[in-house]
């Protein structure tokens, strides 16, 4: 799945109030820090993977949660 097809169902995920969170894995994912899922994940998937990361300040640690619910082989 492309990147941006990957944010764009990321963004309906993240409320505006959590700005910084979106604003964070966009950032993390144009360094390389993040990388898209290898296989496609479910809506559901995605959801909670993003829920996880919304319940923390966004940090080099939550990114690297994140990270692994993504993709599992993420040496983050």
């Amino acid at each position: 799945m492309p990147i941006s097809a990957l944010l764009a169902r990321i963004r309906r995920l993240v409320p505006a109030s959590d700005d910084q969170h979106y604003d964070e894995i966009v950032r993390n994912f144009g360094v390389g820090a993040l990388r898209p899922p290898p296989t496609p994940m479910s809506d559901g998937e995605l959801a909670r993977a993003i829920a996880e990361f919304l319940k923390e300040t966004p940090s080099s640690e939550s990114v690297a949660t994140l990270g692994r619910r993504l993709d599992r082989s993420s040496p983050l």
